[in-house]
């Protein structure tokens, strides 16, 4: 299978690194030092370090990567794991490649990212996506992941079992971590997204890991808040949300590690652009239009608006590739 990433950071750094080390042909798109580094020392993948020092360590040395999509010739799937601003732009230049055959699945963060590509896209063209996984470009050409959570899960908007979505699973279980085909994969996203907008408002507006948030009664009231609210938009676009589904994702949240956050609060700690106004800022604005209230995501978006472009140079730069 001949794949391109686009978008080599935490998400598309690990597991195209992954699909390339298991004999698929991809070719990553990059930028900057990142992209100097894979071209001269390779791709690293690293795990979390053991007591001894040790990890689960992939040393991808022979990397192709090029700096625009316009330098790919041909591609049997797209997989595209960049920071969600930049996906307006690069959907247009994908056309070429998806009227030569090419399949495209995203794995960004978020449920606006497929409604954008649609508008630029043939829909057949676009199968849906989601990953879970805790990972990070530590520094230029290096891949660190936290935990054994390494998962993708995808499938037709349809629900049909297509060939281009089981040569898809073939590769990644050849790859060696887990995927999974989705019966319903417009509500799998919704399912993420709801924990997603949670975790990212709460540690990004509290500048805190989930451990304190979910064990202050107030703020642990507020994280099931912003949740039930992105269920209720969701059941209002008539997505097959269970109307309890917020109170299963506070559940869940108990069952992680304290010091667990999310990349929008990576992202905020280091001056980089957030991808709040398509989290607790895209559930507001949906909010309006269906008549559904959302003062707690509303109160997220507007806290984190001074944030949202970034507050430093170097979040100018595409933090996903």
């Amino acid at each position: 299978m001949k794949i391109a990433v686009i978008g080599a950071g935490g998400v598309g750094g690990f597991f195209g690194a992954k699909l390339a080390a298991a004999g698929c042909d991809v070719t990553f798109v990059a930028r900057g030092n990142h992209l100097r580094a894979m071209r001269e020392h390779g791709l690293r993948v690293r795990g979390t370090r053991s007591a001894d020092g040790t990890g689960d360590d992939l040393h991808l040395r022979d990397v192709n990567a090029v700096e625009d999509v316009g330098q790919i010739a041909h591609a049997d799937l797209i997989l595209i794991a960049v920071k969600l601003w930049d996906t307006e732009a690069l959907a247009p230049t994908l056309r070429r490649l998806t009227d030569g055959g090419a399949a495209v699945v995203s794995f960004q963060n978020g449920v606006h990212k497929d409604e954008i590509l649609r508008r630029h896209l043939p829909a057949e063209a676009t199968f849906g996506g989601v990953s879970y996984i805790a990972s990070v470009i530590a520094e230029p050409g290096i891949i660190e992941y936290k935990g054994a959570l390494q998962r993708l899960v995808f499938g037709e908007f349809d629900r049909s079992v297509s060939p281009r979505v089981q040569a898809f699973h073939a590769a990644c279980v050849k790859a060696g971590f887990q995927a999974d085909i989705s019966e319903d994969i417009t509500r799998t996203i919704w399912e993420k997204f709801v924990f997603l907008v949670g975790l990212s408002g709460t540690t990004s507006s509290m500048r805190q890991p989930i451990g304190p948030i979910r064990s202050n009664p107030q703020t642990r009231a507020f994280l099931h808040d912003v949740m039930r609210e992105v269920v209720a938009v969701g059941r209002a676009k008539g997505v097959a949300l269970a109307e309890n589904f917020a109170d299963d994702r506070l559940a869940f949240s108990d069952t992680l590690q304290p010091d667990m956050t999310s990349s929008m609060h990576h992202d905020l700690q280091r001056g980089n652009r957030l991808e709040v106004p398509w989290l607790s800022g895209g559930v507001a604005a949906y909010g309006r239009e269906l008549g559904v209230p959302t003062p707690c995501n509303r109160a997220i978006a507007d806290v984190l608006a001074l944030y949202a472009e970034g507050t430093r140079e170097s979040s100018r730069a595409v933090q996903g590739t």
